[in-house]
């Protein structure tokens, strides 16, 4: 069926940004929208769709981004969400943004996209690279025959986003109907196959409410694919049974016919469609001598030096954090310290000013001191998405990752799972096996995200001051060997079964962007601010309650006042009460009530151990920072600062996370990561405490 109605300009147009992974598509889309979404160079990083409005000439056009994808036979869970939101909800218009730089691989998408009734307008991104190849693409002649227009764009730069919003108004004048642009022009498949098509779309044209929801010349070639969910959608069809009859015998006289899968035969025939088309409209007019990326990979893809170099990556990643982030963290605290000092002096002594001076900023304050190090960290890892790295990290730890039964892709969550475990386990929807994706999510938190470095560098500074960045780097290290562990675990336990092949393309290297990664760093660092400010600042207030409640009246010969008000607080009842249970872990009531906080959100423990220490601090240490507080704490030693940061990094992440990981893989297995980690960290934590204590450390 064809679209006739006409499109009122009033209303936004709702166009489908769609294409394959690396294609641009999201740089393409923050160029036309003014959105400041994270950009990345690998699959995965949309695994939903984005939106966003431009007006323009008091038009308004609403652009949704859809994940990338290779192909309408959806696999992945992301993938799915492409093809059913063209399928379901139907936009105005499918731009189709096209890697100018490997066209063939590109189009193979677009002719799928022409099958479903839907305008279609190809953009084609990354004009620049091409040009800089030698590659001249006569996008005129091209667009003829493929029946759609085609537009030369540089995402990053912004060119030529004016004459792509022209070309939609151009398309969009005097309603569909009259303009077929891209509109049922697909591939002949071949008199064998066009006759078995004309068949099937026959049959599927005899229900017009079914025909209204799926096109049936696109529905036709999904049934000689072979596609399951087109088969699933015949059950919705009032002679759905017959058709899928029909299809199958189709596919059986095809196999037959060919010697070889109807799948197969129809993707020849739209390579090859593709490959005329391509050779009639891209001349080659030079061929540089030199290719950076190919140099670069040789060295960095080297299958001896791969390895220990994504390893020195994040080693130096880390050394630059602490290096760079050193002074002015110390520089917020002690700005936090002197703001302390100046509320005492001015608000009267009571619980106002305990509320503000030890709740708010001996909770808070800790956590914001260290926004530098998650600024320099967040700044460094999106260099290293956007100029190509990350993907390269997958190739080079391919070959590991499936020795512990995970796939190659797995390696995109596990990377992200150091900024945020939420967009980590959500990324998993790249995976095609099932298996694999829930391996994945149950094994990406012991990733560090963002929210375990402050109570890493907190520790690592009050008690390694002079090998900081090696100790919190180790226990990142410690997180990876323990996640690979776990995967090799259930592997041979609760999810059995072989990881899938691991095939994807890297993309070239490219200069990342000061804007894109400018805006990658500020989303990050506001998402960290607000929770310090929100969750964070009511945790904290409500722990300050717990320390400070019920009034505790100290007679005038008692020694330290403070320490014995917090031991008969509802904090120290609760410390006391749950000491046993981390007594093997070295943990006395402080650490351990520092360390039940932490469930809810990792910074927490940051807070919690700010209140705790500067309520129960001796009048001495009152000005000192937090880290001094603790390093001088008679019990606290170096091995029970590291089995607490062992701990923080194993048992279950926040609840926002568990939240996602609910949504993705069922409560079932939520359940289940919540007892595995749990009593995962208590037995490592048990098992370093007494080992070291017997050692002697």
């Amino acid at each position: 069926m064809e679209r006739s109605e006409k499109i009122d300009t009033k209303k936004p147009l709702r166009i489908a940004l769609a294409g394959n992974p690396n294609s641009g598509k999201t740089t393409l889309f923050n160029a036309l929208t003014g959105a400041h979404h994270k950009v990345g160079n690998y699959p995965g990083v949309t695994v939903e769709k984005r939106e966003g409005v431009r007006v323009r000439s008091d038009r308004q056009y609403h652009f949704i981004d859809l994940p990338g994808t290779y192909s309408l036979t959806a696999y992945s869970l992301d993938e799915v969400v492409a093809r059913d939101f063209i399928l379901e909800e139907k936009p105005d218009i499918i731009v189709d943004v096209l890697d100018s730089t490997n066209l063939e691989r590109n189009l193979y998408l677009c002719l799928q996209f022409q099958e479903l009734g839907v305008p279609v307008i190809g953009a084609l991104n990354m004009s620049d690279e091409a040009e800089a190849r030698g590659i001249h693409i006569d996008e005129v002649n091209l667009g003829k025959t493929l029946g759609i227009p085609l537009v030369k764009t540089v995402g990053p730069k912004g060119s030529g986003t004016e004459a792509l919003l022209d070309c939609i108004d151009s398309v969009t004048a005097g309603g569909l109907a009259g303009n077929k642009t891209g509109i049922g022009h697909s591939v002949s498949y071949g008199e064998e196959l066009e006759l078995r098509l004309e068949e099937l779309q026959k049959r599927i044209s005899g229900d017009a409410v079914f025909t209204a929801k799926y096109p049936e010349r696109w529905l036709a070639v999904k049934l000689l694919e072979k596609d399951a969910n087109a088969y699933h959608r015949l059950k919705e069809h009032s002679h759905g049974a017959e058709i899928e009859a029909a299809a199958r015998e189709a596919t059986v006289w095809i196999d037959k016919h060919f010697g070889k899968d109807s799948e197969i035969i129809v993707t020849e025939q739209r390579y090859g469609y593709i490959r005329g088309a391509v050779k009639e409209s891209i001349t080659i007019i030079k061929k540089a001598d030199f290719s950076f990326t190919e140099a670069a990979d040789k060295i960095i893809m080297n299958r001896f030096l791969s390895l220990p170099i994504f390893v020195l990556t994040l080693w130096s990643v880390f050394q630059i954090t602490f290096l760079l982030g050193e002074y002015p963290m110390a520089a917020l605290e002690i700005f936090f310290t002197f703001l302390s000092g100046v509320l005492e002096s001015v608000i009267p002594e009571g619980l106002i000013r305990s509320l503000v001076v030890d709740g708010i900023i001996g909770g808070v304050g800790g956590v914001f001191s260290f926004v530098p190090l998650i600024v320099i960290l967040f700044f460094l890892l999106s260099i290293l998405e956007d100029v190509g790295y990350m993907s390269r990290a997958a190739f080079a730890t391919d070959k590991l990752l499936h020795t512990f039964g995970l796939h190659g892709q797995s390696i995109f969550p596990m990377m992200l799972g150091f900024g945020c475990s939420v967009p980590a386990i959500m990324a998993s929807r790249t995976l095609k096996s099932n298996r694999d994706r829930i391996i994945t999510v149950l094994i990406t938190p012991f990733m560090s995200c963002g929210a375990k470095l402050p109570v890493h560098v907190l520790l690592a500074a009050a008690f390694f001051p002079n090998h900081a960045a090696s100790v919190v780097m180790l226990i990142y290290a410690i997180g990876v060997i323990l996640s690979l562990i776990s995967a090799l675990v259930l592997k041979h336990t609760v999810l059995r079964g072989d990881p899938t092949p691991f095939v994807m393309e890297l993309p070239p290297y490219r200069a990342p962007t000061l804007r894109g990664v400018l805006w990658h760093v500020w989303e990050k660092t506001w998402q960290y601010v607000k929770k310090a400010g929100t969750v964070i600042l009511a945790s904290a207030i409500l722990i300050w309650a717990i320390t400070s409640f019920p009034s505790y009246q100290a007679t005038e010969d008692e020694a330290h006042p403070d320490a014995a008000a917090l031991e008969q607080s509802y904090a120290g009842r609760l410390g006391k009460f749950i000491e046993p249970v981390f007594r093997p872990l070295g943990f006395d009531w402080k650490i351990a009530v520092a360390s039940t906080t932490g469930f809810a959100a990792k910074e927490v423990i940051v807070s919690t151990l700010g209140i705790l220490y500067k309520v129960g601090a001796e009048e001495t240490e009152e000005s000192e920072g937090l880290r001094t507080a603790i390093s001088q704490d008679a019990h606290m030693r170096p091995l029970i600062a590291l089995v607490l940061m062992l701990f923080t990094l194993i048992i279950p992440p926040c609840f926002a996370a568990l939240a996602t990981m609910k949504a993705e893989i069922g409560a079932k297995w939520v359940g289940f990561e919540i007892a595995f980690l749990l009593a995962g960290g208590w037995v490592i934590g048990c098992i370093v405490y007494q080992v070291g204590t017997l050692l002697g450390f």
